[in-house]
């Protein structure tokens, strides 16, 4: 109600209206007509209660933006709530993940000493095996050799004791070997 005065009252004293010549109270003064019609307008506005109208208009519209902030602001609040939550959700699989991959890291090294011992036995059995094996070809070369040497010495002394030997000292022999026979069997 007061801007309407005030419009009013601006709208009376306005300065092109004082500026205008001849008698201001005149129909043939337009700026006077003009201020006649707008003074008319105003009324029939007043009248028919557009201000108040237009005011709870506003104030709908001022309701209707209070609650859309409200509403934003809930909104907003349960996103900080779901991110909140998100976070800590991602921070629990995160420390998962960290002791998944320690406890990977743990078995992968103790399955690799495990692997490094069971790879040293293996090299000790076929050390030792081969150890065996170098000895036992060791041996039968040694026997070997020895039968060999034991052939040759044979042998020989077949051929000296043959060239040496006569007939009465074969007999000799003979003799004495049967009587050691009989002495050793009874």
């Amino acid at each position: 109600m007061r801007m309407m005065i005030t419009t009013l009252f601006a709208a009376a004293f306005a300065t092109p209206a004082l500026a205008a010549k001849g008698p201001f109270f005149s129909l043939n003064n337009t700026d006077f007509v003009v201020l006649l019609a707008f003074i008319v307008f105003i009324g029939i506005l007043v009248y028919f209660k557009v201000p108040s109208l237009l005011a709870g208009m506003l104030d709908k519209r001022a309701e209707g933006i209070k609650a859309e902030l409200d509403e934003a602001r809930r909104l907003r609040e349960e996103a900080q709530t779901l991110l909140a939550s998100y976070e800590r959700k991602q921070k629990e699989v995160q420390e998962q993940a960290d002791r998944i991959v320690s406890a990977a890291k743990e078995e992968a090294s103790a399955a690799a000493a495990k692997a490094r011992l069971d790879l040293e036995k293996s090299v000790e059995r076929r050390m030792a095996a081969a150890e065996d094996q170098i000895n036992s070809a060791q041996a039968a070369a040694v026997k070997q050799v020895r039968d060999r040497a034991a052939a040759v010495a044979i042998a020989a002394a077949r051929e000296v004791i043959a060239e040496q030997m006569t007939a009465t000292e074969a007999n000799k022999l003979i003799d004495d070997a049967i009587a050691q026979v009989d002495t050793k069997l009874h």
